[in-house]
């Protein structure tokens, strides 16, 4: 027995003992509002995405080829038609698909303030309010799928055509919802513990089952591509890895996913000096990394911070702004120090931000991680801060030169030019461009791969085609050509946007109400039906 079968045989039992009044409620509307209604709450949402982000994890740890990928959506209608989208292209599955949601976007985007940098000042709910939006929006696009279904239905039924009827019945129950995992960036935690703590829970009652945190100083926290950044001892992320973990807990998402992000390749700052509580520990090792020189007592400034390094006096060398530096060259290591203490702190996945998108440079700090946790996994940013077209061409002119192949036609530092857009060099960097998730899958162990901002940059770029034509010239032609035809061409659901916005389903829930008194929108003289 089908869900929906089984709901009409609960809802009738139920209609039979309120008796009379009863009588106008039909048990198969009320089935249908219940499937069209799956997901009850966030929490819901959360157990049941973890569950798939679990299963992947131990599917892609037998299979590098079955590596997941995301795009930050920064509306819940863009990550609503991203999923519609996905359906359409792949045969109706949304397999190792996700969501990622970039605290980037809910700061130039979502913020009340207005347009911000990535520095963690918007407001803390802004977050988790963009969890909710973002599921409001998916279960939106199940219920509506499903009431297309379910009008497919009755129209077979009313033709009696029953093979028509088993096909859509099986549709029906065989549905493939549009709920997804987010991975959701909770930046550094928004505060100390129990602030990070708080933020977690309400982002996870919200849907999110994967949180991303970083170990940046959450008041000085920086774009992990941008200049500045301030890392803090592992003591201090560790403390906030635990309470995302009871936050799960406590809300019963067993399951629930962190990822650990570590700035360290390109953070030359720390705050604070490590407490080292005996040689070799955490802090000790932390410590080893920091810029000092060896002193004397006598040469110790007042306010000078020292401590002992193997018997001798050091002072780390402080910047005017009372920040320490570390070393020039380690930010590798530390970043293969930070990821196996992250593990070992309870992260479930690991996030490395590197300068630029190399395969051999991401495998050489996995491969140490994964010399003390074979099993480690890598979340990658796939980040729009990278220039990829002219990263790629560089990386393939290099190695046309040390295989001494003849590079005289090209000019290393005009790559980006459009003139060698169709040259072989161009074509190979492509090549690699193309090949970059599943080599870094199969070479660095990356079991996601995420692009931040790309709807960020589309919805820039659409707007930009769109404004230039109809403003200009082409008048109405620039909308019709540039977007309506394609939409109508390329199957685009929106394209009769009362329907996306729910109209069709106001319609049902009209009859199932009223009956024939209902008012309806979708009638013969609904100009959408021009997109039939």
């Amino acid at each position: 027995m089908s869900t929906l079968d089984s709901d009409i045989q609960a809802v009738a039992s139920l209609k039979e003992q309120a008796g009379s009044s009863w009588d106008a409620i039909n048990p198969e509307s009320a089935a249908r509002m219940r499937a069209q209604n799956k997901f009850k709450t966030g929490l819901d949402i959360a157990k049941y995405t973890a569950d798939i982000m679990r299963a992947d994890m131990a599917a892609f740890d037998k299979d590098k080829t079955k590596y997941t990928q995301s795009l930050g959506c920064w509306h819940g209608f863009i990550g609503q038609q991203k999923m519609i989208s996905i359906k359409k292209h792949f045969n109706g599955k949304t397999d190792r698909r996700y969501l990622y949601l970039s605290g980037w976007m809910v700061a130039a985007l979502r913020s009340e303030f207005g347009p911000l940098p990535d520095q963690s000042m918007h407001e803390k709910t802004a977050v988790a309010d963009l969890v909710r939006e973002l599921y409001t929006f998916l279960r939106q696009a199940d219920a509506r799928e499903l009431g297309g279904l379910f009008r497919a239905l009755d129209a077979a039924r009313e033709a009696g055509d029953a093979a028509e009827e088993a096909k859509i019945q099986d549709q029906i129950d065989n549905h493939v919802t549009h709920v997804v995992p987010i991975v959701a960036d909770i930046d550094a935690g928004f505060g100390n513990a129990e602030a990070t703590y708080l933020m977690a829970k309400q982002m996870i009652e919200a849907g999110a089952c994967c949180l991303q945190i970083e170990n940046q100083v959450a008041d000085e926290k920086q774009c992990g591509h941008q200049d500045g950044k301030v890392t803090v001892p592992h003591a201090d992320f560790h403390t906030k890895l635990r309470a995302l973990r009871y936050a799960f807990l406590e809300l019963g998402v067993d399951n629930g996913v962190i990822v650990a992000r570590t700035d360290s390749e390109g953070a030359g700052l720390t705050k604070e000096i490590a407490v080292v509580k005996e040689p070799g520990d955490q802090g000790d090792v932390y410590n080893s990394f920091l810029d000092v020189e060896e002193i004397d007592v006598a040469d110790m400034a007042e306010g000078d911070v020292c401590f002992n390094r193997n018997g001798k006096l050091v002072r780390p060398k402080r910047l005017p702004s009372g920040l320490y530096q570390f070393r020039e060259g380690t930010g590798h290591e530390r970043c293969v120090f930070d990821c196996i203490e992250a593990i070992n702190a309870g992260a479930d996945l690991l996030w490395i931000e590197t300068a630029v998108p190399t395969v051999h440079e991401i495998k050489g700090m996995m491969d140490e991680v994964r010399k003390v946790h074979p099993d480690a996994k890598l979340v990658y940013n796939n980040s729009p801060s990278f220039n990829w077209t002219l990263n790629f061409r560089q990386q393939t002119y290099d190695t046309w030169v040390e295989e001494g192949k003849d590079v005289s036609a090209y000019d290393r530092s005009n790559l980006m030019s459009a003139e060698y857009d169709e040259s072989e060099l161009a074509a190979v960097a492509d090549a690699r461009i193309k090949t970059f998730q599943a080599d870094t899958a199969r070479e660095a162990n990356v079991f996601h791969h995420l692009i931040t901002l790309p709807t960020y940059h589309t919805a820039a770029l659409s707007t930009d085609n769109l404004a230039k034509e109809y403003f200009g010239e082409q008048g109405m032609l620039g909308y019709v050509a540039g977007v309506q035809r394609k939409e109508i061409r390329q199957g685009i659901a929106c394209v009769k946007h009362q329907n996306m916005s729910g109209s069709d389903m106001g319609d049902d829930h009209k009859e199932y109400y009223a009956g024939e008194l209902a008012l309806k929108a979708g009638g013969a003289k609904n100009t959408s039906n021009q997109f039939n």
